[in-house]
Formats: C-alpha cells, structure tokens, sequence
C-alpha cells in the first residue's frame, strides 16, 4: 500500500486508541438513544437506564425497581437474552464484512487489521484487568458482552470505509454500525438487562507504557493506581500486570513473601528492586559467571527457599527508556551453575546456552 495510505491509517488509528482509553466524561443522551435503538432492532423495548460512575458500582449496586430474572443470572452474562440478541447482531455484521473483503479487498484490510484493528485490540484487551477487578475473578472469552459491543470492530469498519471506500453493507446495516459506535464514543462498559441498561462512566484517570510500535500501551503507574474512576475505585498495574496497591505504594519483603500469587510477587520485587530484595531479603549468593548470551552482563545465582533458587540477569535488549531491565527467575535448587540455570530456563544446556550470540 502507499505512504498515503500508511498515514491514513494511523490517523484512524489514533482516533480510536483514544476513544479506547477515553477519560472524557459520557455523553449520556447519546449513549441512551444509541442503545434504545440497540435493543428495538434486537426486538426489545428501550429500557429504563441505570448510570453507574464506575464499574464495581454498575456491578454491585442493585438499580432501583430491578427484579432478579432466571434467565439473567449475574455470573452468566453471556446468556441474558439481550445480550444475545445483540451479540448476535454485532457478529452477523462482521461476518458480512470479513466475507466481503475477503473477495474483493484482501491487500486493503491486511494493511487495516495490521494498522489499526490489532492496535486497537491490543488496547482493549488491556483494559481487561479493570472489568476483572470489578468483578473479582478472572473473564474469560465469551462471559463479557465486550466481544458484541469491542471497539475494534469499529475501527477496522471505519478504516475500510475511510482508506478503501468500501461500501459492503446495506444501508440498514450501516445504520446499525453507526448506532455501536455512536455508543463507543459515550460512554464507557455497559450491561444489557431486558428491563434496565446499567452503563458505566469512563475513567477519570488512565497511566499507561508504551509498548509496540503502532501505538500499542498498557496499564502502568509506578506512583499510583494505573485507573482511576470518579468513585474513587482505581486499580493498580505494573507493566500491564494488575497487581494490589501495596505492590505500588508501600512493597517491603514481608509482603512479598506472604503473597501467593507468583505474578504479583515478581511484580512486588521488580517494584522494590531486585538489589533491595537481595540485601532486604538477606538471600545466599551461591555463584556468579559472565553472561555468555548478553556480553558484559553477569548472572548470580541466589537461595530463594529451601526447594528454590533465583537466577538474577540482566535483559538482553534496551527498554524504551534505554536501560536494560534486571529481572529474577527461579530455577530448581540443583543448580549450582549460574549459566546452567540460564539455559534451564530457555530450554537448552549449560553448553547449548553459551554458545548464543546474544539473548532478547
């Protein structure tokens, strides 16, 4: 494709990473008569609306006059009868465009999915560890109303029709995708009962970190929360990790040594300082060696617990900010040799490991 066209799509890129991590206020008659519309072409009346200000509210407070329905059970979302009208509404529509531009636009939408659909993805699935936070477990694919109601999409639509001209919906259908992104532009997550609509506000704070090159980030704050709503709900990340405040605010080795989850103590420690960690920790210096896979790094090799042991290195590329990370890996305590556990860990032998040029 042209330059030309690689500009285009990043301008619509941009456009949509910023409505993804919006912190305007909603537009709240937008969103209601969006949605109303929504729910008569999925074949149910408008419903009375419930605005949340963030979305631990939205998902813990009861709306006034809502009744608790059978065929909505809180942890099965997936199966409201409205949510799946809609969904089904949204996919019917990007099936109809995928088998469209498969035939007649191959090159165009490789560059769009490329350029500005996994971009915006990638964004939106940052965005994750916030709807998991509100509703205290882990969502997997398919229990969230986010796949019907996703922003990318949208964008990849948007892309198509702006950079191709390309027109391979009805005039109805067109319709109905203006109405979605009408919503994607005022307000924030929403949940579809049959008899009321619970819509959450946007953040009024969102830190993040780059890290692509196609304006990919994800959530990061290493002096606060990463998010933050109107309420006062925030949660924390740590280089897209959501991780407890304390990692953030206040990490010390007691924590870190209570905590269970792994992912958050490697966050904790990274947080603190693996030197810290090392002299805080009081932890055994069993062996050092030189790098052989980074040249001018070294490799220590320290007692974790009794059935453990943590291999320090050094990241074999520059961060953006232009140092390289120091990171720990725990390796089983039968190691002894710094450079054996380095290969352990990718797979390989002591001797298969130093002969690398250069590790990533």
């Amino acid at each position: 494709m042209s330059v030309r066209a690689q500009r285009e799509a990043a301008t619509v890129r941009e456009e949509w990473l910023g409505l993804t991590l919006s912190t305007r206020p909603g537009d709240r008659p937008a969103a209601e008569a969006a949605i109303s519309e929504l729910y008569l072409l999925a074949g149910y009346a408008p419903p009375r609306f419930h605005w949340a200000s963030s979305p631990v509210t939205a998902l813990n407070t009861r709306p006034p006059g809502v009744r608790e329905r059978c065929d909505e059970p809180p942890d099965r979302m997936q199966d409201w009868p409205v949510v799946r009208a809609l969904s089904r509404m949204s996919a019917e529509l990007r099936g109809r465009i995928d088998a469209a531009v498969r035939r007649t636009h191959r090159e165009l939408d490789a560059l769009v999915r490329r350029e500005v659909r996994d971009p915006v993805a990638w964004c939106e699935r940052q965005l994750v560890p916030v709807l998991e936070a509100a509703h205290g477990r882990t969502l997997w694919r398919r229990t969230w109303f986010q796949d019907a109601a996703s922003v990318s999409w949208l964008a990849r639509h948007d892309a198509l029709r702006r950079l191709g001209g390309v027109r391979v919906l009805s005039r109805a259908q067109e319709h109905q995708v203006r109405l979605w992104a009408a919503v994607a532009r005022a307000c924030g997550w929403w949940w579809p009962r049959r008899d009321v609509c619970v819509v959450s506000e946007r953040p009024v704070l969102v830190r993040t970190e780059k890290c692509g090159d196609r304006g990919e980030v994800r959530l990061h704050h290493d002096g606060g929360p990463a998010v933050r709503f109107a309420d006062g709900w925030d949660v924390h990340a740590w280089h897209g990790t959501r991780v407890p405040a304390w990692v953030i605010d206040d990490p010390s080795v007691d924590r870190i040594e209570r905590e269970r989850n792994a992912e958050v103590r490697r966050c904790a420690i990274e947080r603190l300082g693996w030197d810290v960690f090392v002299e805080r920790a009081g932890l055994r210096l069993v062996s050092t060696a030189p790098d052989p896979g980074n040249p001018g790094a070294e490799l220590r090799l320290y007692d974790l617990r009794r059935d453990t042991r943590v291999l320090l290195a050094v990241n074999g590329s520059v961060e953006r900010d232009g140092r390289r990370r120091q990171y720990g890996l725990t390796v089983p305590s039968n190691f002894d040799d710094p450079v054996a556990a380095a290969g352990w860990t990718y797979g390989l032998s002591a001797d298969q490991y130093a002969m690398l040029l250069r590790r990533t």
